[in-house]
């Protein structure tokens, strides 16, 4: 999947009317907020390490898959 920089260059400069610098010192997550955007919660680790256990890496002749 190909990083949509055209249409976040059109969202941040464009619509929201950044100034280039502005819009170049901004993280994603930055924009995505000051668009108005609300993403997701980062995952809590209890989470992580519930998936972790019951969803192991395999390993075959001591490697990884």
């Amino acid at each position: 999947m190909k990083f949509p920089w055209a249409e976040l260059m059109g969202l941040g400069l464009g619509q929201l009317r950044l100034a280039p610098d502005a819009f170049w010192a901004m993280s994603p997550r930055e924009l995505f907020a000051a668009a108005g955007v609300r993403l997701a919660s980062p995952m809590k680790r209890e989470v992580l390490d519930d998936l972790i256990a019951r969803f192991p890496d395999e390993v075959t002749d001591g490697k990884e898959l």
